[in-house]
């Protein structure tokens, strides 16, 4: 029987941390006289949508944020969702737009994201904000990726130098976080469905961040000994058990650091939510 070795990165702890410094933010933002609002569209009955939005309802207001969810039916067409958009971009008292996605079917997600102003993008989605974090200009990170680089930080794991490879090449996670690592001075590798030798990739990389949405693809002999492991993934096991893209069990014989599924990145990604809102409103209310 093995005995696990890599230090577990706790992402329930460090994300509640994470909402107590926005909540001091968001005090010093009233202080001069500003109220950091936060609004989330949510279009359709989605069960997991739901619940997502009900958690990031309860952790802005607990944060201090004026918190406001508009739900729109499933049949709400382009146009009137734009419109809400486009409300929402020209209300002084809105500093965060969040459009809860995926939409239903039948909407444009990349047009809904494109309307929102990106000032008030807090999800990072928006071209602006996606042209400014790979050149390196102010704008807003999306979220998860944000979170990753985060409790890296929060438990002093150096990223310059290092060999990264992200495992997934999604707008929403893979891509960001390659760019997120480049800015902090790793050397970065993006694999994918196609990339030959997939262990071989990761058995290189001092930081492996698994953002593809298999279970347990990242098997323990793809880490080299003292890596440290980041696995976004979150998928429902044969057991019903939620399972991240890592077999976190054996990974964790040979990693240095490590984050669980669940309670590892999950919880950073409203933490992260909450970090960009109160820049947005520091930004657009022109205070330090």
């Amino acid at each position: 029987m093995t005995t696990q070795t890599a230090k577990t990165i706790d992402g329930k702890t460090t994300a509640l941390s994470v909402r107590e410094d926005v909540a001091k933010r968001v005090t010093r933002l009233k202080e001069h006289g500003v109220s950091p609002g936060l609004t989330v569209v949510l279009v359709g009955e989605d069960p997991a949508s739901q619940v997502y939005v009900r958690n990031k309802d309860k952790a802005a207001t607990k944060a201090g944020f004026v918190v406001d969810t508009k739900k729109l039916a499933a049949t709400t067409s382009q146009g009137d969702l734009l419109a809400v958009v486009k409300s929402l971009n020209a209300d002084p008292a809105v500093h965060g737009i969040l459009v809860q996605l995926p939409l239903p079917k039948g909407l444009d997600e990349g047009e809904v994201v494109r309307a929102i102003s990106p000032a008030k993008d807090v999800d990072g989605l928006h071209p602006d904000n996606v042209a400014a974090l790979v050149m390196g200009e102010e704008g807003l990170i999306p979220c998860t990726p944000a979170g990753c680089i985060e409790l890296c930080d929060r438990y002093g794991i150096e990223l310059e130098g290092k060999q990264a490879v992200v495992v997934g090449r999604s707008m929403l996670v893979g891509k960001p976080i390659a760019q997120l690592l480049l800015a902090r001075n790793a050397t970065v590798t993006i694999a994918h469905s196609r990339t030959q030798d997939l262990k071989a990739v990761c058995l290189g990389a001092d930081v492996i961040v698994a953002a593809v949405g298999v279970a347990k693809l990242v098997q323990g002999d793809w880490v080299k000994p003292g890596a440290v492991v980041l696995d976004v993934g979150i998928n429902r096991g044969d057991d019903g058990k939620l399972v991240g893209d890592v077999d976190f069990a054996a990974a964790s014989d040979n990693a240095s650091h490590i984050t669980p599924v669940p309670g590892g990145v999950g919880p950073m990604t409203i933490a992260m939510l909450l970090s960009n809102t109160a820049t947005a409103a520091a930004r657009i209310a022109g205070v330090g």
